[in-house]
């Protein structure tokens, strides 16, 4: 049997964009992934699809497993040989409890590493625009638990030289403890005018700042009664944060954001609104897959030199177009000779990627834009291929057979509703935990009501919507769903921007 070996990983303070490239590394390596409830689950989609994944998650008064359990799923695993990774919020020797895992393992004769990830006791701070240490503010700052071991006879934190002998103190796991913690800090020294924060999931674009002092921060805590996870940091530095605010003033800071593109796809448009401030929760109402039959483009294919123009409508037809031409063993040469006409720049921009510069990109990125550009440049006799989804508007070949021209639609695609557990997101809809629904094309409409079931239109008609251009607008329209945002642009920048205008702060 091969050795078992324990990755004990740092995820990081809570935006997942924070980890390592090593700690990605392991997890992508992993077999088994144990992870705890402060690791964000987006990270998880690095897995492979065969790994393990062992929730561990704590909250101060729930556990999922006892830290004995804990370190004893990680020995069974590594001892039948598996590559394991503990992915913990944070940094594993940072009050993570990696050390007690990492005794365990040598007891147990296994072998381990250790890598580091950003504790939250300076990241948090960060984000919150309260830098630690500051010249001419702090010189030095003390990382303090506010949860000490329950067990323990008495406390081992030396209040004495603690509440006045370092500049900065952060306490991690401090909230419930707060009164306590604020009281032994006023009775050995410290000022209860002294600035404090308490900041709540920072990093995270639900983050939550609190200013306050430490003799009001108890009072304070409980009446706008905050939870776990947060962090108390006390001290001059927490004034900086007037001006050095950065993360929680973002355009778009605090707005929960549906996203419904497919997996592939979500990404990019998750990327470009979180950078602005948003939460996005993806929701893949559509899947894109490949049509039923490829008969009609792999005669198409076939005939390639027969045709004159080969119109492509999305990035996925352009996508699904090449991998069939890899099929036979062809590339970019394939259309030699053939113009070649793109509805919207990414569109283009796809296809340049596979060596294919557009001769044809319309100012309007939809079907009627493609008609009045192809106006002079086709003519009666010519012969159009058209690789797009197995279904879709019938605008643009309908034209185009008008104006005498042969087209031929050949299916390259097909979309079919997402895995999203519907009743879920219905709650969250019903609930107002969502602020914005965007959609990026009308099946991203049809399917994701589909998935909604009967009150689907009726939960979204209490939300905002945003869509990606007017065809999409108009499909919610004949759905009873009025959108609030219409891209003038029709791309995912032209979406973004178009949300930006109407709710950016």
């Amino acid at each position: 049997m091969k050795q078992g070996m324990v990755y004990l990983v740092g995820a990081g303070p809570g935006d997942y964009k924070l980890i390592s490239v090593k700690a990605l590394e392991c997890i992508e390596a992993a077999d088994v992934l144990v992870y705890d409830r402060l690791a964000d689950e987006r990270l998880l989609d690095h897995a492979r699809p065969e790994a393990e994944l062992i929730y561990v998650g704590k909250a101060s008064s729930a556990h999922t497993m006892k830290q004995e359990d804990i370190n004893q799923v990680l020995v069974e695993k590594a001892l039948a040989g598996k590559i394991v990774v503990r992915l913990k919020g944070g940094d594993p020797f940072v009050f993570g409890r990696g050390g007690e895992e990492a005794l365990e393992l040598i007891a147990s004769g296994l072998p381990f590493e250790v890598v580091p990830g950003i504790t939250s006791a300076i990241s948090v701070p960060a984000y919150a625009g309260i830098p630690v240490t500051h010249r001419g503010v702090a010189t030095s700052f003390a990382v303090v638990t506010g949860h000490e071991d329950p067990t323990k006879a008495e406390s081992t934190i030396h209040w004495d030289k603690l509440a006045t002998g370092v500049d900065t103190l952060v306490f991690l796991m401090g909230v419930e403890n707060l009164s306590y913690i604020t009281t032994k800090l006023q009775e050995y020294g410290r000022p209860a005018t002294t600035p404090a924060a308490v900041i709540r999931w920072g990093t995270k674009p639900e983050q939550r700042v609190l200013v306050t002092t430490v003799g009001e921060a108890a009072r304070q805590v409980a009446e706008q009664q905050i939870k776990p996870p947060a962090i108390f940091i006390v001290g001059e530095v927490v004034s900086l944060r007037e001006k050095l605010a950065w993360f929680d003033k973002r355009p778009l800071f605090g707005q929960e954001v549906l996203v419904t593109r497919s997996r592939e796809q979500a990404s990019v448009l998750s990327a470009r609104l979180e950078s602005l401030g948003a939460e996005c929760l993806e929701a893949p109402a559509i899947k894109i897959i490949p049509p039923d039959s490829y008969a009609k483009l792999d005669q198409a294919i076939g005939e390639l030199s027969q045709y004159h123009w080969v119109i492509f409508t999305s990035v996925n037809g352009v996508e699904y177009f090449f991998r069939r031409l890899a099929e036979f063993d062809l590339d970019a040469r394939a259309l030699c000779g053939l113009k070649v006409a793109a509805i919207g720049t990414p569109t283009a921009n796809r296809l340049k990627e596979h060596g294919i510069r557009a001769d044809l990109v319309p100012v309007e990125f939809r079907a009627e834009g493609v008609i009045e550009a192809l106006q002079g440049r086709v003519e009666a006799g010519m012969r159009v291929l058209i690789p797009r989804a197995a279904v879709a508007r019938d605008v643009l070949p309908e034209q185009l057979r008008e104006m005498g021209v042969s087209v031929n639609v050949a299916p390259a695609y097909q979309t079919v509703s997402g895995d999203v557990e519907g009743a879920a997101l219905a709650s969250r809809l019903a609930a107002d935990e969502i602020d914005l629904v965007t959609f990026t094309s009308s099946s991203t409409v049809t399917n994701l009501l589909q998935l909604l079931g009967p009150e689907g239109a009726s939960l979204l008609q209490k939300t905002k919507v945003a869509c990606i251009g007017p065809i999409t607008a108009t499909t919610c329209a004949e759905q009873g769903i009025k959108p609030d945002v219409v891209a003038r642009e029709y791309s995912i920048d032209g979406l973004v921007a178009a949300i930006l205008e109407q709710y950016g702060q």
